[in-house]
């Protein structure tokens, strides 16, 4: 393909140009400040609007007529449904329905349930994704299927992309639970309530044109309004928007494994004795096994030595919400309900604050919430001896996992990696990761079950964990150990030089690249 490619300050060798735009390679963090003014959608008229509020049409193959959709366009969706959505895929039905050819999906996260997507990649209707690909399309990537280079961000990279003009959405999708026929749309209730929509927040602003495609249209006003109305061109009623009891997808619940159990309290154990958990704390976890199997050790400490948090950042779950309404947290700001006691908490407690990646990630604004949590615990699929960590391929170097807010969450105070010390009989602590997605200065904390390291760059951890009863090791010491048990270095993967994927910083640029996966 000719890729040119440079090496950037991590010492990756990253390219230059994605799918025809010019690319940045990473500077370092915050090396890289951007100058001018943010992008903006064409001017409106009310003129061209109907004077009775109503854009109703009859079906989404209208919508994308009435929006004049084209060849080549970019057409964005959200994820709030996770594995339950049910629109991405009937959107593209329709487009191939019109002959339309060589789009670009823009979703703020993919699916198996978006597995289809691959059928009109092959038949031409859609060019290349650029957004999170998991599972199956994650796989069609790696084997360098894929026509266009597909683009990894974090939620808040996503947003700063499209505030940026570094991604221009023609065409956004918003499936929205509850709707009124103005376009004011609302997650946290109706038959498919899937929480909040903040991860549709730039489309609605951005886009040219804005569709919201809904399953429970009401009476003027939609209220509350997650959406406004006056950023919808077209309202499309569909039968069915979603299944909101596939947001669990797998992965949100509690671990049962011994060993990720036992790193799960050896983390909320570090926090206690690290000085962390006291009076107005704030924390962060993901929905992972092992991080809410943290979530409720900490609950449990926070209960002996009468703490209570000022704020959880979250992906609430029916952990989190017990907390709020337990007293053990002034509030959740949710940027993601990941199960259905989520959805009520959001709908019924006003403590329960739904954000959106502008407020809690975007690194393109004047801060943003990421920096002032004090604690936050994250998943990697590898970590290296300089604690650069990798969330996006495993070691055969197929990409099968998307970024999230997991690169925006780095910014907190403390940044704690629980995880095995192998998987499947493969060393999880490595010489280099397979794909950077963190740089090392941002992890200050891995736990395993076999101990735990600290980034020699927090002395003032170091410090803290002075003479603690626990496990303290060098990360190094670990990989050794781990090694031992696996049998060797795992092997390195079998890649080409054709580069399929960029993966970029939050900032926008470039801080890897990810290469073919040849065959065996």
């Amino acid at each position: 393909m000719g890729q040119k490619l440079v090496e950037n300050a991590a010492g990756r060798a990253v390219v230059t140009e994605i799918n025809g735009k010019p690319a940045i390679p990473y500077k370092g963090v915050a090396q890289y400040i951007p100058e001018g003014r943010k992008a903006a959608p064409p001017i409106s008229s009310c003129a061209c609007y109907p004077a009775d509020g109503n854009k109703v049409v009859k079906d989404i193959k209208t919508a994308l007529e009435k929006a004049g959709v084209k060849d080549g366009m970019t057409i964005s969706s959200h994820h709030h449904f996770r594995n339950g959505d049910l629109v991405a895929n009937a959107v593209f039905e329709a487009a191939a329905e019109l002959g339309i050819k060589d789009l670009m999906w823009f979703p703020s996260a993919a699916f198996p349930c978006h597995k289809p997507l691959i059928d009109h990649m092959e038949n031409g209707v859609v060019h290349h994704i650029e957004g999170s690909l998991n599972g199956p399309l994650g796989e069609y990537c790696s084997y360098g299927k894929m026509k266009g280079l597909g683009v990894l961000r974090s939620h808040g990279g996503r947003y700063q992309a499209v505030q940026d003009g570094e991604v221009h959405i023609d065409i956004a999708i918003i499936a929205a639970p509850t709707a009124d026929p103005f376009g004011n749309a609302t997650g946290d209730r109706g038959p498919s309530a899937c929480g909040l929509l903040g991860f549709a927040l730039a489309d609605s602003q951005y886009a040219d044109q804005v569709i919201v495609v809904t399953d429970n249209l009401v009476p003027f006003p939609c209220v509350p309004w997650q959406i406004q109305g006056n950023y919808v061109d077209f309202v499309v009623v569909m039968d069915k928007i979603g299944e909101p009891e596939k947001i669990i997808s797998g992965t949100t619940k509690i671990t049962k494994s011994p060993d990720r159990l036992l790193i799960a309290e050896l983390t909320a154990k570090f926090v206690k004795e690290a000085g962390i958990l006291k009076d107005g704390f704030s924390y962060q976890a993901g929905a992972g096994g092992t991080a809410l199997s943290f979530s409720i050790f900490l609950e449990q400490m926070m209960r002996e030595e009468g703490v209570k948090a000022r704020f959880v950042r979250a992906g609430s779950t029916q952990y989190t919400v017990k907390m709020l309404e337990e007293g053990l947290t002034d509030y959740i700001l949710d940027g993601q309900t990941f199960d259905l006691e989520g959805v009520r908490s959001m709908r019924e407690n006003p403590n329960h604050v739904n954000t959106s990646p502008f407020t809690s990630y975007n690194y393109h604004g004047k801060g943003n919430f990421a920096s002032m949590v004090d604690v936050v615990v994250l998943g990697a699929t590898e970590v290296d001896v300089n604690f650069n960590a990798n969330v996006v391929t495993h070691s055969d170097g197929k990409l099968l996992h998307g970024i999230g807010g997991w690169q925006n969450c780095l910014f907190s105070k403390c940044t704690i990696l629980p995880i095995p010390s192998f998987r499947d009989r493969i060393p999880v602590i490595v010489d280099e990761v397979t794909t950077l997605c963190g740089p090392g200065e941002l992890i200050d904390v891995v736990v395993t079950e076999r101990g735990i390291a600290i980034n020699p760059l927090r002395k003032d951890l170091m410090k803290a964990l002075s003479g603690s009863s626990l496990p303290i090791r060098s990360i190094e010491d670990l990989k050794k150990e781990v090694e031992t048990i696996c049998g060797g270095v795992p092997a390195k993967p079998k890649l080409g030089d054709k580069v399929v994927a960029a993966i970029k910083w939050v900032d926008g640029t470039v801080i890897d690249v990810v290469h073919q996966v040849l065959p065996d």
